[in-house]
Parts: C-alpha cells; sequence; structure tokens
C-alpha cells in the first residue's frame, strides 16, 4: 500500500532529491500497479525476493535510490516464524550482498522501512532516540536485525543506507491484512463504509500512529537527507500521534456519528494483546523533527487524511 502510494508520489513529482527521476522500477510478488499518466519511464516486474539471482538481476540496473518496503507483517510473521525470517531478515541481506556485488564504485541510497516494533517493554514515558532497540516479538527482531546489518554495509562503504522506524500507519485503504495492528485502522475504516469492524482490545490500548500520507513524505526525505545529516547512526524513530483507541473512535464519532461507532463490535482476542503490549504508545523523536521528518498533530487530522485520499477510492469502488 505504501509502495503504490510512493510510486504515484514519485511518478507525479518527477523529480527526487533535487534530481529529475528517469526510470522507475516496481517489484513485488505480485504485478505491481503502474502509476496512471507518469511522465517517465515505469517498469514493474513480479519477483520473489528470496532467491539470490532474481535479486542480483534487480540490482544490475543499479539504481540511485532503493526502498526497500518488503515484508511479512507482524502478526504473520509471528504466526509462521519461517516465513517471516526468510522474507524479513534473508531477503533483506541478499539485496544488501547483491548492491555489495555490483561493485565498490556502486553505492546507492538505501531506504529501509524499519517499525517501531524493534522497541520492547519495559518502557519509559516516552522512547527517545537513545533507547535501545529489545524486541520483543520475531517481527520486531527481524527488523532490527535488518537495521544493524545495514548501519554495518553503510559504516563499510558497500551503499548508503537509512533505517526509518515507522509508526503503525493508520488508516490504511483496502482489505484488513494480517498485521497483529490492523484493527487499528479497520475501526475507523470499515464503519466509515458502512461496514461492521471488529475490536480485539481494550479502548486504552495507546499506540503511535501516522497516516500514509505522511509515510511516503518520511521515505522521500529520507532519501534526500545526506551522508553528514544523517552522520554514523543511520536508523531513525519517525514522529507520530500517541493515541489510545478511545481516542480513535471519539475521532470517528466526531467525524461520522454514534451510527459509524456502533459498527464496532468489542471482542476481545488475547493473541492480538499480546503482540499489541509489547509495542510503545509515545516517543519523542526530536532528531527526526530536526531532520525535517512531519507527521499529523492528531488522531483526527489521520482520520481527515484518510477522508480526503482514500475514502472517495474506496467509495468509487463501490
Amino acid at each position: 500500500m505504501i509502495g503504490r502510494k510512493l510510486a504515484l508520489r514519485l511518478a507525479a513529482d518527477g523529480v527526487l532529491a533535487g534530481r529529475a527521476v528517469s526510470q522507475l522500477s516496481l517489484v513485488d510478488v505480485v504485478e505491481p500497479a503502474r502509476p496512471a499518466g507518469a511522465g517517465l519511464e515505469v517498469v514493474t516486474r513480479t519477483a520473489d525476493l528470496c532467491d539470490p539471482d532474481t535479486v542480483r538481476a534487480l540490482v544490475a540496473g543499479r539504481p540511485d535510490v532503493v526502498f526497500h518496503l518488503a515484508a511479512v507483517v507482524s502478526g504473520e510473521a509471528e504466526a509462521d516464524v519461517d516465513k517471516g525470517y526468510r522474507v524479513n531478515l534473508d531477503a533483506s541481506r541478499l539485496l544488501l550482498e547483491a548492491i555489495r556485488a555490483a561493485g565498490p564504485e556502486y553505492v546507492p541510497r538505501v531506504v529501509f522501512s524499519s517499525s517501531i516494533a524493534v522497541f520492547g517493554p519495559p518502557f519509559p514515558e516516552a522512547i527517545g532516540d537513545d533507547h535501545c532497540t529489545a524486541p520483543l516479538t520475531s517481527y520486531g527482531t527481524q527488523k532490527a536485525i535488518v537495521e544493524l546489518l545495514l548501519s554495518d554495509y553503510t559504516r563499510r562503504g558497500f551503499l548508503d543506507g537509512v533505517a526509518i522506524r515507522l509508526p503503525t500507519i493508520c488508516v490504511r485503504p483496502g482489505t484488513p491484512n494480517l498485521a497483529a495492528s490492523g484493527f487499528f485502522s479497520s475501526i475507523i475504516r470499515e464503519p466509515l463504509n458502512g461496514r461492521e469492524a471488529v475490536l480485539p482490545v481494550p479502548d486504552d490500548v495507546r499506540h503511535w500512529f501516522a497516516s500514509p500520507r505522511a509515510a511516503v513524505g518520511f521515505l522521500l526525505r529520507a532519501a534526500e537527507l545526506t551522508a553528514e545529516e544523517l552522520g554514523a547512526r543511520r536508523a531513525l524513530t519517525m514522529p507520530g500521534v500517541s493515541a489510545t483507541v478511545g481516542d480513535e473512535i471519539e475521532a470517528l464519532r466526531r467525524v461520522a456519528g454514534e451510527e459509524a461507532v456502533a459498527r464496532i463490535r468489542r471482542e476481545p482476542d488475547p493473541a492480538i494483546l499480546r503482540i499489541v503490549d509489547t509495542w510503545p504508545g509515545r516517543f519523542d523523536p526530536r532528531r527526526a523533527l530536526e531532520l525535517g521528518f512531519r507527521a499529523e498533530a492528531d488522531f483526527g487530522e489521520i482520520v481527515r487524511v484518510y477522508l480526503e485520499d482514500d475514502l472517495p477510492v474506496a467509495a468509487a469502488g463501490a
């Protein structure tokens, strides 16, 4: 979803980090959607990043910037440990190794979508830039390992990497996925589309959010930062909104009233709550803010982004 929105933005802008984009290569395990009306060359490929030969072929074109977004989501990575490590860790290592093998003169900017799941309890009131990564999920562990690899490959001059720790991206358009965090989106998205949503956790669960629009902005900003601005520490926690499930519901009530809120059905799920309880709910991301990353100011603004960017598309599809 984020990759599709990023591709649309790059095709519309035609510029990245102050340079004209001459070609956009979109790679996914299913056929990527080609941005409509793109004024530049767009190449789409279906590929499995777990195959070394495939990854080497993708890197052979030597793209200047690589956005690495491919991953198995949190709930699926926890349920299928082999798949999680194969996709989230092994495929990432293959990508980094393919870039390294392309030759010492090839040093692309690599933007890796990490996650706040790299942090685990106990948490301070707000997690700052110096808080240690200690994940308590397989997904968070896989993301943390790739952060370390990205940093080491950057130190050795094999590539120029930056990892951005994304908040939970909300409100996600489309249909629910296997992410443990998916309900954060569904309790807004489904009622706004006239459907029932299941809420598996209590209203006082607090989490860290940003919109898909903000996520695209994070990726673009990460691509344009200089090595001097980034320094040696290449993993950045992104800004976001700290809100409870109750705050979400109140934002929905303000937008769509009691009829929409009544479409939320509470159905506790201990397995999801165990995962969510290992995720932090508040950050102090001052380094990212100083570097120019921006997110929404409150959860109401996140809902407004969905209303502007994605609800009209959902309504048209219906």
